[in-house]
């Protein structure tokens, strides 16, 4: 099938790649011209694992195209998805008009039917906008349908959650889209869920806010365990074991981060206020995962006495492993705090540090883990990437200042860690009830 995908981000990207390599012909486009360059060199843009040989795959068997035409975009796909971003505005709703743009330019250009599918996060009640965008703005008496293709592509496995979905959503308002995105997806063996597009808008929206609720529950959890000195990972786990919970999210530590749970909160509390109802409990959920980072602050000075002149080494930078997306990322946060109270900030990721530069001052980028902690008086595990957990933990102690280690993210085991000689705190392992 042909098919074009309008926005070529973590998203549009991983998508195209897919479908391409599946045996599809298709269009990326974007309007950043250098992405588009590197692309069609077969350069992806950002680290996703398996995405690399995907786009290459693509270009030498030239089932994958790159373009910044919407033009010829709209020419080629009789599927059409819309994967731009919907950022955040200063009040916390999703700023849509990226997807109005590329209504607008889709209107003026098609010629013929086409399908125009919804890809990105978006608030209830976009699909109804987008329609009624695409009949202001067309130029002559053409067919055309609306659907909905929520994205549930979790960066560090994007390709395999695409190639191996929990369930495919199609949201649709004709049998013409339902059996075009049958088509499209027939190669996959997943559960499909058919529904109107407003219930896919908000399957999108409901999933992402309960995963986010999910973890800032755990996390509250996490701060009784300190109080009475019981251990998080062990609650998680009982927990986890009941087939009504499940123990994915059940992690506790510095909060979520990346683009789509913190963006997503936002937008459907405000989406939701606009509608008359007020989503207290995602409001909660929100106030915990702030105060996350702030507990993790708290735990360094109490360790340190005083935080000013202290060198601290934070040790991981993107929001989670297998990305390097330092979008809301829990690391970001903690630095300006640790950068404020005067102390010295130094740190290490294996694949964000490119990106990191050009985000943060004041900060020195180590060449590894262990020129990390050279001269520290303080290490802050703030993500949980493999390598870390095969680190040399006895060379890391001989080269600290104070062997002194805040695991944000739970990576370590404190038993392993108090053997070794580090005066060791993790989130809600009890540490703070046994010092009492």
């Amino acid at each position: 099938m042909n098919i074009s995908i309008i926005g070529s981000g973590h998203v549009g990207l991983v998508t195209g790649a897919c479908f391409a390599d599946l045996g599809n012909r298709v269009v990326c486009v974007d309007n950043d011209a250098a992405k588009m360059t590197a692309l069609k060199k077969g350069k992806a843009p950002f680290f996703e694992p398996g995405l690399a040989p995907l786009i290459r795959r693509g270009l030498k068997t030239r089932r994958l195209r790159f373009t910044d035409s919407i033009g010829e975009a709209v020419r080629h796909g009789r599927v059409i998805f819309i994967a731009v971003g919907t950022p955040p505005k200063a009040d916390g709703e999703a700023d849509l008009t990226g997807i109005e743009h590329v209504a607008r330019g889709i209107a003026s250009e098609m010629k013929s039917h086409r399908l125009i599918v919804e890809k990105s996060t978006v608030p209830v009640e976009t699909g109804r906008w987008i329609r009624r965008t695409l009949e202001l703005s067309i130029r002559r008496k053409v067919a055309f349908d609306v659907a909905s293709n929520p994205e549930f592509l979790r960066e560090g496995t994007a390709v395999r959650d695409f190639l191996h979905p929990d369930r495919i959503v199609l949201g649709v308002e004709s049998k013409r889209a339902e059996r075009l995105l049958r088509e499209l997806y027939r190669p996959f063996r997943s559960p499909l869920v058919i529904t109107d597009i407003a219930s896919a808008e908000l399957i999108k929206h409901a999933s992402n806010a309960f995963l986010a609720t999910k973890v800032s529950f755990i996390n509250a959890i996490s701060r009784l365990c300190e109080l009475v000195g019981a251990d998080v990972e062990r609650v998680a786990a009982g927990m986890g074991l009941d087939p009504r919970i499940g123990n994915s999210f059940l992690k506790a530590g510095a909060g979520y981060g990346g683009f789509c749970l913190p963006k997503d909160i936002e937008a459907f509390i405000r989406i939701s206020q606009k509608l008359g109802y007020d989503f207290e409990i995602l409001k909660a959920v929100r106030a915990v995962n702030a105060e996350m980072k702030k507990l993790i602050v708290k735990k360094i000075e109490k360790e340190l006495w005083n935080l000013k002149g202290k060198r601290i080494g934070v040790l991981g930078l993107a929001f989670k492993p297998d990305t390097d997306d330092l979008r809301f990322a829990p690391s970001l946060e903690v630095i300006e705090a640790l950068g404020r109270a005067g102390s010295h900030v130094a740190a290490y990721d294996p694949q964000a540090m490119p990106a990191a530069k050009t985000l943060v001052n004041g900060v020195t980028f180590a060449r590894d883990p262990y020129a990390l902690a050279r001269g520290s008086d303080c290490l802050v595990v703030m993500t949980e990437w493999g390598q870390f957990r095969k680190l040399n933990l006895s060379r890391l102690k001989r080269l600290m200042r104070l062997p002194v280690v805040v695991d944000g993210r739970n990576l370590y085991d404190p038993k392993v860690m108090k053997r070794l000689g580090f005066r060791y705190v993790g989130v809600g392992r009890g540490s703070d009830a046994a010092r009492r």
